[in-house]
Parts: structure tokens; C-alpha cells; sequence
């Protein structure tokens, strides 16, 4: 449902989140290794979740990502998601057909509306925090 850049930031932002948790910056090589993604195109998706106010760039030699650790809780997997992909996942439609809407259906068209709006309500309720706190007891991965 996601594009596979939308699959790395998420990844990415809940490895910068379990670093923050314990009081630490991410570095782009330590990202782009833990979630298994070139470093350019790390860089790339990094940069757009910066813009986006949802993680934290700082330079130089102390430099890293974070995100703020009062903010886990408020940030939401919607967010980023947006930033990434903007809202086509919510609405384009599963077969790829661009003229597929209400008035004119696609034959999958009301198999997916229901799956489609379950997608938007849960990323809209899950925060970086609930997908964090996994990763940092380790009873969740992200790269097996």
C-alpha cells in the first residue's frame, strides 16, 4: 500500500525514535544500514522528514538525527506518510485506474474502500512512540 520509500521513512523514523529514546543521534551510514537502504536515498527520505519538521537534522562532528523525545508521542505514522507519499495512498485507486471514483467504480473498487479508510485510521492513531517502544525492548525488529 505504501511506496517503498514511504516503507524506508517509516523504518527510518522509528530507528532515529528508538535512538532518541536512549539519548542518542542516528548517523545517515547507522540509518541507512539498520534499515537496509543505500545511503543516498536514505539521505534523500531523511531530508524530506526534515523539511517536514518530523526528525531532526544537526551537523557536524556531534551531528545526527534525533527527534525530539516529547514529540514521539504527537508525531504519527500519517505524518509521515504524507510527507513521503502524499495522501494518493487514501485515495488513488487499487487496480491504478485514474478514472476510478464513486460515480464510476472499479470492479475492486468496494472490496478496497473499506481496507483503504482502516489504513488512514490507523496511521492516524499510531504514534512514532507506539511503533518505538518495541524496537527499544526488543520485542520488534526492523531488518531481519
Amino acid at each position: 500500500m505504501f511506496s517503498k520509500a514511504c516503507e524506508y521513512a517509516i523504518r527510518a523514523a522509528i530507528f532515529i525514535a528508538s535512538e532518541s529514546e536512549n539519548g542518542r543521534r542516528a548517523s545517515l551510514k547507522d540509518i541507512a544500514r539498520e534499515i537496509d537502504s543505500p545511503e543516498a536515498f536514505t539521505a534523500k527520505t531523511l531530508q524530506k522528514l526534515s523539511r517536514s519538521g518530523i526528525i531532526i537534522s544537526t551537523k557536524g562532528a556531534h551531528g545526527g538525527f534525533q527527534v525530539a523525545r516529547e514529540e514521539l508521542e504527537n508525531i504519527k505514522i500519517s505524518q509521515i506518510v504524507i510527507a513521503i507519499d502524499g495522501d494518493k495512498v487514501y485515495t488513488r485507486c487499487s487496480l491504478g485506474l485514474q478514472a476510478c471514483n464513486e460515480d464510476h467504480p472499479c470492479p475492486f473498487h468496494s472490496r478496497f474502500k473499506p481496507v483503504r479508510t482502516e489504513l488512514k485510521e490507523i496511521v492516524e492513531k499510531t504514534s512514532l512512540r507506539d511503533l518505538t517502544s518495541g524496537l527499544v525492548s526488543g520485542d520488534t525488529f526492523l531488518k531481519i
